[in-house]
């Protein structure tokens, strides 16, 4: 039996279920099939969110079936990495103070600047339910056997009891196994030599290691001299924890996953304190493993078809963004198919920018994971895997030197973001501080004047998505970095097509209209102007000057303390345990 859809998708995970959720919203016309080789319910790994999925949720509709489930708020996390072996917190909300709410709550306020911790097994269905609820046809336990083409054309799918499908999209949600990118022929790049392995299993009635409000909490992560371990409570009495380790590393030890596993969970006193009234899930000697390691698919489109979440590429875990990425690259993808059907852009442009933009999301996420690996100075048997990656990127660990290292791939994102492996600028500017115990430069302090500088550069398009509509908006790229001309990157460009001083800059209301995010507040309006001030300066869009007789940029001392700060809860905890 043969059926014919518009738009025909393989996996019914969180990509799967993003692309099709957003298809039906904004054009509920499209017949829309979903192709799941499995029956959810069933576990999977990631379980650790950041903020930018529940903006998503919200555009998907399905944020408060989300919150209804009553999965931890994930407000930061706490951390053990670095030059030291202290605890240190990171706080998604910019005041550092999460306020206790009722559940469920509304995504206003400050909700909207935290995630989930979610049981994916749980959060998986609810979502695939949810796109069945939009429209979309599910079929679960249906796989495909076979991607037959035409050159670099989709021509159907083959399911395994026979029957095909004929669509005039495809998109390929299957995760790690690409089933649609491998049968396309396309290969896979690892951009790191950081390859590793996790060993993970859930237990039941482990302690939070803490609790603020209904709810409220961080994950866990806390190096060992061999790896890191993830501490992720998914409810009242689950909680999943991981252990990460270099593949070769395991291979040199030559014992079982599951013997270091149980190894590490009781070698750490946080962790073995959390758990003493805990029980696995798992049998004994029994553990999850998978292979971890970054990789980027060579290219994400063809001539009919899509790769969306991790058939397209994954970053290591250690900054919890894969499910992030996930569905920020699902959403690209559902509106790349919208303006397709609506053929008033051109099709070559619309799946190029997809191609090249969420590869260098994927691609800054993998540089900044490296460069937590190479500045933890707590593993002992890392030190030569940790040198490696340093010498693959040509630094050493000056603070001047690593954060320049993190500029290599251009401070602005193509979205007109001044974000950081999920962190904002300055704020990953003192994390490298943190690691390397220095204070990370900011390349306009003691500059007096500012100029756009312009020269060499190609003017091109991007694409700004919102209401399932991209807008076509101009940039500038030059070296592979990027100059989108929307907020106050552009504000800032064409303020200074005529060279300011610092003193000229001081006196200048900054326009809302500039700030992509509403921030009206002048504390948070300066705070902006800076951050991107200094990124376009740190990718050369703006070349700066001194004049010893003139005003200087001051010394940058901004209080981040509520939001990068030393721990004390976690200690507090494990004292009174």
């Amino acid at each position: 039996m043969q059926s014919n859809f518009d738009v025909a998708i393989i996996g019914g995970g969180p990509a799967g279920s993003t692309v099709a959720t957003l298809l039906k919203k904004y054009n509920p016309r499209l017949s829309v099939v979903v192709l799941e080789r499995e029956r959810f319910p069933r576990d999977h790994v990631g379980e650790s969110q950041l903020p930018s999925i529940s903006h998503i949720l919200a555009e998907m509709g399905v944020w408060d079936k989300v919150e209804a489930a009553g999965f931890p708020i994930k407000i930061g996390a706490t951390y053990r990495w670095g030059r030291t072996e202290e605890l240190w917190d990171f706080e998604f909300i910019a005041d550092g103070a999460f306020r206790p709410v009722d559940r469920p709550s509304k995504f206003v306020g400050q909700r909207t600047q935290t995630a989930f911790q979610v049981d994916r097994a749980i959060y998986d269905k609810i979502l695939l339910d949810h796109a069945r609820s939009m429209g979309c046809e599910v079929r679960e336990e249906t796989a495909v056997r076979t991607v037959e083409r035409d050159d670099d054309r989709v021509t159907r799918l083959v399911l395994e009891n026979g029957d095909a499908i004929i669509a005039k999209h495809y998109v390929d949600a299957t995760g790690h196994a690409g089933l649609l990118r491998r049968a396309m022929g396309v290969g896979v790049t690892a951009p790191t030599s950081l390859q590793n392995v996790a060993i993970w299993d859930y237990w039941r009635n482990a302690d939070w290691a803490v609790s603020i409000g209904v709810g409220g909490t961080r994950v866990q992560v806390l190096s060992l001299k061999h790896g890191w371990i993830w501490f992720i409570p998914l409810g009242p009495d689950r909680t999943s924890i991981g252990l990460i380790v270099p593949a070769a590393y395991l291979k040199e030890q030559g014992r079982r996953p599951a013997d270091l596993y149980a190894e590490a969970v009781q070698s750490d006193p946080l962790v073995r304190e959390l758990i003493r009234n805990a029980t696995r899930e798992s049998e004994a000697g029994a553990v999850h493993t998978t292979k971890d390691w970054s990789f980027l698919a060579d290219r994400l489109a063809g001539e009919n078809w899509f790769l969306a979440g991790e058939s397209a590429g994954f970053a290591d875990p250690i900054l919890a963004a894969g499910m992030a990425l996930t569905h920020a690259g699902a959403r690209m993808v559902a509106y790349s198919i919208l303006e397709l059907e609506r053929n008033a852009m051109e099709a070559e442009w619309l799946r190029e920018y997809y191609s090249t933009n969420h590869r260098s999301q994927i691609r800054q996420h993998v540089r900044f994971a490296d460069f937590w690996y190479t500045a933890n100075g707590v593993f002992s048997d890392l030190q030569a895997h940790a040198s490696v990656i340093a010498a693959d990127a040509g630094f050493d660990l000056t603070a001047e030197e690593a954060w320049r290292w993190l500029g290599q791939g251009g401070f602005i994102e193509h979205t007109s973001g001044t974000n950081l492996g999920g962190c904002g600028l300055l704020i990953a500017k003192e994390i490298v501080g943190a690691f390397t115990g220095e204070a990370a430069p900011y390349v306009i302090v003691g500059k007096t004047h500012f100029r756009t500088n312009l020269e060499g550069a190609e003017k091109k398009w991007m694409a700004e998505m919102g209401g399932g509509r991209i807008t076509r908006m101009r940039m500038y790229e030059r070296e592979g970095k990027v100059l989108p001309m929307v907020g106050l990157t552009a504000y800032l460009t064409q303020l200074l097509k005529t060279e300011k001083s610092f003193a000229e800059l001081a006196r200048m209301p900054v326009p809302s209209l500039a700030l992509n995010d509403g921030v009206v507040d002048p504390a948070k309006a300066q705070i902006e102007v800076l951050k991107t001030l200094d990124a376009l300066v740190a990718d050369g869009w703006v070349v700066a000057r001194t004049d010893p007789n003139a005003a200087a940029f001051p010394l940058v001392n901004l209080d981040f303390s509520a939001v990068v700060h030393a721990n004390r809860d976690v200690r507090e905890t494990v004292a009174e345990g």
